[in-house]
């Protein structure tokens, strides 16, 4: 899928590379257009999103956020950490640099390194253009739809409709879900690689997984593999534990 996107973008030069993993990528989007997006996006949340004032916690993700920014190579980033004060147990990264941390996800972390764990995988997501790979995807998968739709025109109503529900399935169970998890794997790859060359054990990871996966237990999440949009735990902590060996060589 991933070069057929390619040869339908050549025109627009809308293959790219991803840093650290070598992957070719779908993207049409220029850095300068997903920066504007994801400023836009982060600026939308401060405003509706309450900001955590501890003092602990907002120290913590400033000094975490810079080590590991300081090691990335994402030209133009204008890196801001913020912490929202929400019990979700999440975390996530807009294009350009726009790091958001829940505080709901701080008791699973644990420790400045298990932070790094965290930090580490969200920074990936911005220097991999993932968002703007998505969208990109996105935006190609509803014109292959309009696409469908107009060559069916003359068809009778019930096949249409046929027509439609099998696309946005196969889409999603084919394409956008299995497309969204090489994301996270390659975010837990890079974002390993980033912690240890920030100085942090990277062995952190496993730990923090496993935390993660009890805390998901404990929540009841019982989404089907095949309908999940991350790694399964056990899969992503089986990855990240052969990661290891290469991830501690780059280590100062």
């Amino acid at each position: 899928m991933a070069v057929a996107l390619c040869v339908l973008a050549l025109g627009a030069g809308g293959c790219s590379t991803v840093s650290e993993t070598g992957r070719r990528q779908f993207n049409f989007l220029s850095d300068e257009q997903a920066n504007s997006m994801g400023l836009s996006s982060f600026n939308q949340m401060k405003e509706e999103v309450p900001i955590s004032t501890n003092p602990q916690h907002n120290a913590l993700v400033q000094r975490v956020g810079e080590k590991i920014a300081s090691v990335v190579d994402l030209p133009g980033a204008q890196w801001e950490f913020v912490v929202f004060d929400s019990e979700e147990a999440n975390a996530f990264c807009l294009p350009g640099g726009k790091v958001g941390i829940y505080t709901g996800i701080l008791p699973i972390t644990q420790s400045e390194e298990g932070l790094a764990v965290v930090i580490g995988h969200e920074v990936a997501h911005a220097v991999a253009r993932h968002g703007a790979e998505r969208v990109s995807n996105q935006m190609a998968l509803q014109t292959a739809g309009s696409i469908i739709g107009a060559t069916l025109q003359n068809k009778s109503a019930a096949t249409q409709q046929a027509a439609s529900v099998a696309y946005g399935l196969g889409s999603q169970l084919a394409i956008a879900l299995p497309h969204s998890r090489s994301q996270e794997a390659e975010a837990d790859y890079m974002g390993l690689l980033y912690m240890a060359r920030a100085g942090y054990d990277p062995g952190e990871a496993v730990n923090f997984w496993q935390r993660f996966s009890e805390f998901n237990q404990r929540s009841g999440g019982a989404t089907p593999w095949f309908l999940r949009t991350h790694p399964l735990d056990q899969t992503r902590i089986e990855n990240i534990r052969s990661w290891l060996p290469e991830a501690r060589m780059q280590m100062p």
